[in-house]
């Protein structure tokens, strides 16, 4: 076995153990008496190894696929309830001087327009991204040390907390930058942001020196130990993940999870949260050129033996899914989207920026209140609450509460409350006439009686307008 308290990548994804892991799971992939074993051990909500989720992904036995998806659901509603979380990514520039094959960005495409947005211009992108209903972003930008320094990130990120408009405010920003050093690190933390946000791609340190031929990213020890130095640098939540179809699925299903267990070794928590996007084509990528993507079948039970193996951590899917796929995996797992989402350079306001900077292309197209609409016919919650950051629940802090089933006393009024403020500023008639139904029900439904009268009262005070909820 690896030695997970070594900061060294190649020594927690050790390619050896993995290749064994994988060896072990076809060995034992129609295993009853093993996986029967693992199912019952994943009923009691505390995690599975790499090892013991590898042979439930490779498991080829109907029944017990079917009991799979049962408990996925069951730790899905223990955890995280019907609460999805909404955000939307804001892309800053689309300079960079790396390589990589799989994405439109990369240093050798000349064609591309090469655009940064200026602070005005994120002024006006959030303005419009708030006059949608959104108070989450995750910011996203290409790796140039010129065009794209950490102060160009900083200033950025400064104007964003600082914009106010109507009711509007972004209350919380995640960011999705290229590896970087504990210094800047420490200074993302102190600018306030949520969530540090890094995809690995692969795991595969063939297959990612492959993939990133050139530029710093090409370094595979330096970006796979990322989020050890995030963590140093006082960064309390980190958002992991790879890019399915670029690898083998199972080589990348077990590195992840090997990295989720290295963190929570390591540094006392694990993931704040795991993405898990698909390669989509764009500009000159051709999707259908990867050999390793995977159909929606084996994507859904990646989400459900995910969900199982790591029940604390938080599971995103963007709008790289269809309709149809996102509806299939929040059932199964996932807690948190994006919705009305533009993946340009400037793409909020698409008067003023050609659709030549996509990153890649959408797959849900709809608008953010149809989102929400969407969310409430499937009877989940859409919530905009950012309670958690903003009152230092982040961390082991958040990690404690969510393994001892209080948080839901915590989020599930909230993302009510964030909902009912919602349907006030920006709903159509239709949602918010959805919204107040649903809002009702689901006071009713809150389990503790004292919150439940907290947040009738409070919600009553507000519509006599005695009290304001926007917080």
């Amino acid at each position: 076995m690896y030695d997970v308290k070594s900061p060294h990548a190649e020594d927690f994804i050790n390619d050896a153990e993995i290749q064994e892991t994988l060896a072990f799971a076809q060995e034992h992939k129609s295993d009853r008496a093993l996986i029967a074993s693992l199912l019952e051990k994943a009923k009691e909500c505390k995690g599975l190894s790499h090892r013991e989720a590898a042979v439930l992904l490779e498991c080829d036995i109907p029944e017990f696929n079917g009991k799979m998806v049962e408990i996925a659901k069951e730790i899905k509603e223990k955890f995280y309830g019907n609460r999805i979380v909404l955000f939307a990514p804001l892309y800053l520039s689309n300079y960079c001087v790396n390589g990589c094959t799989y994405c439109p960005y990369h240093a050798v495409n000349k064609h591309i327009p090469r655009v940064k947005l200026s602070q005005e211009e994120i002024r006006r992108e959030v303005i419009a991204l708030q006059d949608m209903g959104h108070k989450r972003l995750a910011i996203e930008t290409g790796e140039d040390p010129v065009h794209n320094p950490i102060e160009y990130v900083l200033e950025s990120i400064r104007t964003i907390y600082s914009i106010r408009h109507k009711n509007g405010a972004i209350r919380r920003v995640n960011v999705n930058i290229a590896a970087t050093t504990v210094e800047n690190y420490r200074k993302l933390k102190e600018a306030g942001i949520g969530t540090y946000i890094l995809f690995q791609e692969t795991y595969n340190k063939k297959a990612y020196e492959a993939l990133h031929p050139t530029g710093p990213k090409s370094d595979y020890a330096y970006h796979t130990e990322a989020m050890d130095r995030a963590m140093d640098g006082g960064i309390d939540d980190v958002g992991c993940g790879v890019l399915f179809g670029l690898n083998l699925y199972r080589y990348d299903f077990v590195g992840l999870l090997m990295h989720a267990e290295h963190l929570e070794a390591a540094k006392g928590v694990g993931p704040h949260t795991i993405s898990v996007p698909r390669i989509r084509n764009a500009d000159d990528i051709d999707a259908g050129t990867f050999e390793n993507a995977i159909d929606d079948d084996t994507f859904a039970k990646i989400v459900t033996v995910i969900r199982i193996a790591v029940p604390y951590t938080g599971m995103i899917v963007s709008t790289r899914e269809s309709q149809k796929t996102r509806e299939r995996v929040l059932e199964l797992g996932v807690s948190q989207i994006s919705g009305g989402s533009r993946t340009s350079v400037g793409g909020y306001c698409e008067e003023e920026r050609p659709e030549e900077t996509v990153q890649f292309d959408v797959s849900d197209t709809r608008s953010l209140d149809e989102v929400v609409r969407w969310l409430m016919q499937n009877r989940h919650i859409p919530s905009f609450c950012t309670a958690c950051y903003r009152s230092g629940r982040t961390g082991d802090r958040f990690m404690q509460l969510v393994k001892s089933g209080k948080i839901a006393d915590c989020c599930q009024p909230n993302a009510i409350i964030t909902l009912k403020e919602y349907l006030e500023d920006y709903a159509s008639p239709e949602t918010k006439a959805l919204g107040e139904k649903l809002i009702a029900e689901e006071i009713q439904n809150l389990p503790n009686p004292v919150i439940r009268k907290k947040v009738g009262e409070y919600l009553a005070e507000e519509a006599a307008g005695k009290r304001d909820f926007r917080f």
